[in-house]
């Protein structure tokens, strides 16, 4: 119980002294200074892409518009076409020092937020700084909104921060009280990336697996083959979550819970022929707890339903995210979509273009995370001219812009 203390103890002293680095714009030099400082490693599944401290402010449960981001909203109208573009795109870029491309991207304006992988993070202290970096870039654009700074930090293998969640979802979902752990799991990561600056977690997972070791479950990132599990796990580590004042993010909707071992959508085309009933009564099971728990973000699939639409992957597809999850499901707040750049998508073109159609479909938030900048440029542009010539429908890319600015604007 003692070494409980202490840990405690340690761990609120670095997130209160990482704080201060933050609020100083602390510079590289810095990378060093704590002594309780772990490296984060790089984890065992490179190709997956994919605040405050308990007791500070909650986030707005409205998963819509509030009233909140009004003056956010109002600052939209001087903005440029490029930069109401870029503020649907999320940016990443390679290795331990941001380019100057990604903060002048930032600082003219034109960009939503930054992805960070394992590559760019070496220690608490160093990601921290990188992150005043980019605030203060921030700080000189048009756009008063704070940046959207995200990661996966689901737990057990995949986390990119060192600390909570130590346990994975399945050993939450198998532990003797699942909503308990779940919700420990949710404050613990929250904590984590508020203490570092970033503002949003790209999880839970709520995918329902089938089979022991198929694609979701290999590396442990489901909490059960039990939707109710999986319902009750989620809800309870996105309500925790947001409480630290860090946006929870739902994934991979409608699931990929019934992905064979071999069925990576970063790596190639995946159909999954679940039958439509199967697909709504397990796999989008977990979805309206998670909604109804205000969950801030939901990203799409980028496999292909049959029963939904046989032509476009989830994240591609208006049937599934207008239709379904928007229509359906009643879905308001902010979606995302999967790594842009993912094999499932060869058959659609440059990044550009598959951020057209993902656009087109009913996807607020563009992620590119190909650890280039040219990448998120050039969607950026991309989304700019298409809104100019009217591929995409006006009114629709005005809510699109507003729900990611009422998002941002609710966040520290």
């Amino acid at each position: 119980m003692e070494d409980d203390r202490a840990q405690s103890q340690f761990a609120a002293g670095r997130r209160d002294l990482l704080r201060k680095l933050l609020v100083l714009g602390a510079a590289a030099p810095l990378a060093g200074a704590l002594s309780g400082t772990q490296a984060a490693t790089a984890q065992q599944y490179p190709t997956l892409r994919g605040s405050q401290p308990q007791g500070g402010p909650m986030i707005q449960p409205q998963a819509g518009l509030t009233s909140q981001p009004q003056a956010g909203l109002s600052a939209l109208a001087g903005l440029s076409a490029q930069q109401l573009a870029g503020q649907r795109v999320i940016f990443s870029y390679p290795g331990l020092t941001v380019p100057a491309a990604l903060l002048q991207q930032i600082t003219a304006g034109e960009a939503a937020g930054v992805i960070f992988f394992g590559e760019n993070i070496s220690g608490d202290a160093q990601i921290a700084s990188v992150v005043g970096q980019l605030r203060q870039a921030q700080q000189q654009s048009p756009v008063s909104s704070p940046l959207l700074l995200m990661t996966d930090q689901e737990g057990g293998l995949v986390r990119r921060l060192p600390g909570a969640p130590v346990m994975s979802e399945k050993q939450i979902g198998q532990s003797a009280n699942p909503a308990a752990a779940a919700s420990q799991a949710g404050t613990g990561a929250g904590q984590n990336l508020a203490s570092v600056g970033m503002n949003v977690n790209l999880a839970p997972v709520l995918d329902v697996f089938r089979k022991s070791g198929n694609f979701i479950d290999q590396f442990q990132r489901s909490y059960s083959s039990k939707a109710p599990t999986v319902t009750s796990c989620g809800q309870a580590f996105i309500t925790a979550q947001q409480r630290t004042g860090v946006a929870a993010t739902a994934k991979h909707f409608p699931g990929l819970g019934a992905a064979t071992r071999s069925q990576d959508t970063d790596t190639g085309k995946v159909t999954l022929k679940v039958p439509l009933a199967t697909l709504r009564s397990t796999d989008e099971a977990p979805y309206p707890a998670a909604i109804s728990a205000g969950v801030r973000l939901i990203m799409a699939s980028w496999a292909i339903y049959p029963a939904l639409d046989a032509a476009f992957p989830a994240g591609l597809s208006p049937a599934v995210i207008q239709g379904e999850l928007r229509g359906r499901l009643g879905y308001q707040g902010v979606t995302i979509t999967d790594a842009l750049e993912a094999g499932a998508l060869a058959a659609f073109g440059t990044s550009a273009q598959r951020a057209v159609l993902a656009a087109q479909a009913g996807m607020d938030l563009i992620l590119c995370s190909a650890r280039d900048v040219t990448q998120g440029q050039a969607v950026t542009s991309a989304l700019a001219s298409a809104a100019g010539s009217g591929q995409l429908n006006p009114a629709a890319f005005t809510a699109a812009v507003q729900r990611v600015t009422a998002l941002r604007a609710s966040l520290h």
